[in-house]
């Protein structure tokens, strides 16, 4: 990002989103560049380049690595220079303590078994995969459902706010197609909250696989947002006499309810 003014030019590199994490004020005065992660090609290169480095990087400590190693710590990376280079200095000082002078996968996998997940609780990949989630399940794809509900739970995202959105989405996208939906999701949540980690990723997905497999309705939806629409158009409009109540003399006596047609009777 860079930000330019009359006299002052700054450059930041950001980790999140600028929409997400600058002052709108300050956003406005920018120029955003938004980079793409490296692909696997560009950080394996990365790596043996630090590996090779023996004035600046990790090749000071004169450690070799397999070429399988290199592979896997790319791959886990997630496109990610910084996370990748960060295991591979990790994995090399391992090593070099242990006095080994090769590392391999199993050096590798005792120093470091965690696949390093691209993801920002607070940030943009978090609206991203959240996003991903719900529209897996209005698309009717429960696998797909799970797979981006358990990318955000393996990041530590809070479970609450994953059966939260599953509570809004019962009556934001399934509604009276299916009012058991709501019903699902509520026992979901109070399963959850009763059994807790790790046992409460069945209920979890029970409730989004059910989400992804019952009819869809945006039904409800629409029909609060075009009657606030109708009331922020035409404010308050009189309550018809008809509709009025006619519980007492007064009442009826300006006709309340006159024309009220009992709908049980019809």
């Amino acid at each position: 990002m860079i930000c330019i003014h009359s006299k002052l030019k700054c450059l930041s590199a950001l980790t999140r989103h600028a929409g997400f994490a600058v002052n709108a004020a300050l956003l406005s005065r920018c120029r955003v560049f938004h980079l793409e992660p490296l692909d696997f090609a560009g950080v394996r290169s990365l790596l043996e380049r630090a590996l090779g480095d023996t004035r600046r990087g990790v090749g000071t400590l004169g450690i070799q690595a397999t070429a399988e190693v290199l592979d896997v710590i790319a791959e886990r990376s997630g496109g990610d220079a910084r996370r990748a280079l960060s295991t591979l200095e990790l994995v090399v000082e391992v090593a070099k303590s242990e006095g080994k002078s090769t590392i391999d996968v199993a050096d590798l996998t005792a120093a470091s078994d965690e696949r390093t997940l691209l993801y920002d609780k607070s940030g943009e990949e978090h609206y991203a995969v959240i996003s991903a989630f719900i529209k897996s399940m209005r698309g009717s794809d429960p696998d797909a459902a799970v797979y981006w509900m358990m990318r955000m739970l393996d990041a530590g995202d809070d479970p609450l706010f994953v059966m939260r959105r599953m509570i809004i989405f019962a009556s934001e996208d399934v509604g009276n197609a299916d009012p058991n939906a709501l019903c699902v999701v509520q026992a979901a949540d109070h399963a959850f909250r009763r059994v807790g980690m790790p046992e409460g990723y069945y209920p979890l997905a029970h409730a989004a696989t059910y989400l992804a497999l019952a009819p869809k309705s945006n039904a409800v939806g629409t029909a609060w947002q075009r009657a606030r629409e109708l009331i922020e158009k035409n404010g308050a409009l009189p309550v018809p006499k008809k509709l009025r109540p006619s519980s007492n003399a007064s009442g009826r006596a300006l006709g309340h309810g006159a024309d009220y047609k009992y709908a049980h009777d019809y």
